[in-house]
C-alpha cells in the first residue's frame, strides 16, 4: 500500500520561504506522478503543481508560478515542492497526492493516493 507522507508546512511572514516535502513509501516513485494540492479555509482543493515518472513532465499552477517549483528525488522517494515569496492567499493546508495517470493528477481531485496534509500558514 502506497502511503504519502507531508512534512515542512508552517507559519512564515509575507515573502518568506518554506520547502514541503512528500514522502512516499510502499512503492517506487518513478512509478507515480506526484501532485500538490492546497485547500484554504471555506475554499475546495485546488491543483497546485505536478510532476511526471521522470520529472521530464512537470506543471505548474498560474497563481503559483514563478514562486513554486516542484522536484523529485528518486533515491530519497521524495517528491518536494519550495515555495518563494510567500502571500497571505498562499495559506493552506497542503496535499501530495500520487497516481499512475497522468490524467488524474493535473485534471482531477481522484488521485489514488493522498496524505494527511500539512499546514502552511502565511502572515502579514
Amino acid at each position: 500500500q502506497v502511503q504519502l507522507v507531508e512534512s515542512g508546512g508552517g507559519l512564515v511572514l509575507t515573502g518568506g520561504s518554506l520547502r514541503l516535502s512528500c514522502a512516499v513509501s510502499g512503492g517506487r516513485l518513478d512509478h507515480y506522478v506526484v501532485g500538490w494540492f492546497r485547500q484554504a479555509p471555506g475554499k475546495e482543493r485546488e491543483f497546485v503543481a505536478a510532476i511526471g515518472w521522470s520529472a521530464s513532465y512537470v506543471d505548474i499552477a498560474d497563481s503559483v508560478k514563478g514562486r513554486f517549483t516542484i522536484f523529485r528525488d528518486d533515491p530519497e522517494n521524495t517528491v518536494l515542492l519550495q515555495m518563494v515569496n510567500l502571500k497571505p492567499e498562499d495559506t493552506a493546508v497542503y496535499y501530495c497526492a500520487a497516481d499512475e495517470d497522468l490524467g488524474v493528477i493535473t485534471t482531477t481531485l481522484r488521485a489514488a493516493y493522498w496524505g494527511q496534509g500539512t499546514q502552511v500558514t502565511v502572515s502579514s
